[in-house]
C-alpha cells in the first residue's frame, strides 16, 4: 500500500511517501520545507497570515507529488504551533482546501507516541529507550521498549526558545543563561515524569538533533544515511552547541550541513539537546532520521 504522511510543526512541514508491505516501510520520497508556521505564536497566540500562506504554498507542492505518486491514503498531523494558536480554524480550512483531508491537530502525547513508533523500528541499540523529539515549539519525551511506557510533551522548542530569549546575534551570555534556565526546568520535570534517567539508550529526533550530529561528524554535506543511527558523545554535542551559540546567523548558515532556514534557531535546538544529556546523565545520543513521519505511515497501513 502506498501512503503519504505529512508532519506540520512549528518550524517545518515534511512529507513522506512510502510503500508499506510485509512489515517493511520503503521510502518513495521524503521532503522538508522550512515554513516557520509558528513564527510569533509564543508572543501573539495566533498564526500569522504570512506563515499560513508559506505553509499553503508548500502543501500545494506536496499535493501535486502525492497525486502523481498514486497514493492511496493520506494523513496530516499538525503539532505545537497549531495547538497553541487561537486562529487554528483558519489553518484547518486552508489544509482542507489544498489536500482535501482534515489536518489532525494532535496532542503532545499522541505526537510523542507516533515519534516513538517511527524511531525505534529497526533501531540497532539496547532498550529501554528515551526518545526525545526536539521540535520548533515543543519537545517530546518518550520511554519504552517496543511500545511506549511513558510520554510527555513540554513547551520548549528551538523556535520558541529563540524568540523568547536568544534575540541577539550572536546571543549574549545572559540570554543563553535565561534560555538554559527555562530548558532545565522543563527537562527536569519531563525526565522525572517519564523515568528518563533509567533508560539505557538516548535517541534524538528532528532537525536540531540531525544537524548537530552532522556537525559533530564533520560531514562535508548533509548526508542522511551517515547521520541515521550515528552515535554522538555528550562532549561532542557540548562542543557543537558552544560553537553554534558563539556564531552569528550568517556564520551558521555557511556551515556545510546547515539548512538555511534552520540557521537562526539551531543554537537553541542544540542547547536543548545538550541540556537533556546533562540532566539525564546520558553520555551519548543516537540520532534517528526516522520519526513521527514514519509513525504516521505505519498507522496508515493498519
Amino acid at each position: 500500500m502506498r501512503v503519504a504522511s505529512i508532519d506540520c510543526g512549528t518550524n517545518s512541514v515534511r512529507l513522506l511517501i512510502a510503500d508499506v508491505a510485509d512489515g517493511a516501510l520503503t521510502d518513495v520520497a521524503r521532503r522538508m520545507e522550512i515554513v516557520r508556521l509558528g513564527e510569533g505564536v509564543d508572543r501573539t497566540g495566533m498564526l500569522a497570515p504570512e506563515a499560513i500562506e508559506r505553509t499553503r504554498q508548500a502543501l500545494v507542492r506536496y499535493a501535486a507529488e502525492i497525486a502523481e505518486a498514486g497514493v492511496r491514503r493520506v494523513r496530516m498531523c499538525a503539532t505545537s504551533a497549531s495547538r497553541d494558536a487561537s486562529n487554528a480554524a483558519d489553518f484547518r480550512r486552508m489544509v482542507r482546501s489544498v489536500l482535501d483531508v482534515d489536518p489532525e491537530v494532535i496532542s503532545g502525547d499522541e505526537e510523542a507516541r507516533l515519534s516513538f513508533a517511527g524511531a525505534v523500528h529497526g533501531l540497532p541499540a539496547d532498550p529501554p529507550y528515551l526518545v526525545v523529539d526536539i521540535g520548533g515549539g515543543s519537545t517530546e519525551f518518550v520511554t519504552g521498549r517496543s511500545t511506549v511506557d511513558h510520554a510527555m510533551s513540554v513547551d520548549v522548542g528551538c523556535v520558541r526558545m529563540t524568540e523568547r530569549h536568544l534575540r541577539s546575534d550572536p546571543p549574549s551570555a545572559s540570554e543563553i543563561a535565561a534560555a538554559e534556565k527555562d530548558i532545565v526546568e522543563a527537562v527536569t520535570g519531563a525526565l522525572a515524569a517519564v523515568s528518563g534517567r533509567a533508560a539505557h539508550t538516548l535517541v534524538g529526533l528532528a532537525g536540531s538533533v540531525t544537524t548537530v550530529t552532522g556537525l559533530a561528524l564533520g560531514l562535508p554535506t548533509y548526508e542522511a544515511s551517515a547521520i541515521h543511527h550515528a552515535r554522538v558523545s555528550r562532549d561532542a554535542v557540548a562542543r557543537v552547541t558552544a560553537d553554534l551559540l558563539a556564531g552569528t546567523v550568517a556564520e551558521r548558515r555557511a556551515l556545510p550541513v546547515m539548512h538555511p532556514g534552520r540557521a537562526d534557531v539551531i543554537g537553541a535546538g542544540a542547547l536543548i539537546l545538550r541540556t537533556i544529556m546533562d540532566c539525564s546523565g546520558h553520555a551519548s545520543v543516537v540520532a534517528s532520521e526516522h520519526d513521527i513521519l514514519d509513525g504516521i505511515a505505519w498507522g496508515l497501513a493498519v
